[in-house]
């Protein structure tokens, strides 16, 4: 295991905590709204807000760093080939 593999590791876990440290501690309900894709508010408790939004963006980084499904892999075998 790579250095830069367990560095990236562990500032996930940290941020995971930080979340979860968020959530357990602001336990009371909240209004979310985010009028470009809601229609309708949402009422929930905060921890499941702030789980949710944490995972969208951890989807979010995910489709980022991997480029979208391997295609520069395709590009890259290209140029190789000449």
């Amino acid at each position: 295991m790579s250095f830069k593999m367990l560095f990236r590791a562990i500032v996930f876990l940290l941020i995971l905590f930080v979340v979860l440290y968020v959530g357990m501690n602001n336990t009371g309900s909240i209004l979310f709204s985010f009028p470009l894709a809601l229609q309708k508010d949402i009422h929930a408790p905060a921890a499941l807000i702030y789980f949710a939004i944490f995972a969208i963006g951890v989807v979010a980084g995910t489709m980022l760093s991997f480029g979208g499904g391997g295609g520069g892999k395709k590009s890259a075998e290209k140029s190789s080939k000449k």
